[in-house]
């Protein structure tokens, strides 16, 4: 497999493979997920591109709502005591 750098040098070319890089890593991919789908992009599988992003965006999803779990409970916390009188 190819490796990818992320490095504008390499980019630079090719402005829509940069924007797709940045893309992945501002939506907090890892580099090997970066890799993964900058492979599947030469070898032009996009339901392999899709199934790898729909998997980093289940993952996110599932996290935000732990953390919304999280702040609900601070949330009843906080309403308990602010009205406890």
């Amino acid at each position: 497999m190819r490796k990818h750098n992320t490095s504008k040098r390499e980019t630079a070319g090719n402005p829509y493979a940069y924007t797709v890089l940045q893309n992945l890593k501002d939506a907090g991919c890892t580099d090997e997920m970066v890799e993964k789908f900058m492979a599947l992009q030469d070898s032009e599988d996009e339901e392999q591109q899709i199934r790898l992003l729909s998997g980093h965006r289940k993952h996110l999803l599932e996290k935000l709502h732990r953390e919304e779990k999280r702040i609900d409970c601070l949330d009843y916390l906080l309403y308990q005591m602010q009205n406890k009188k």
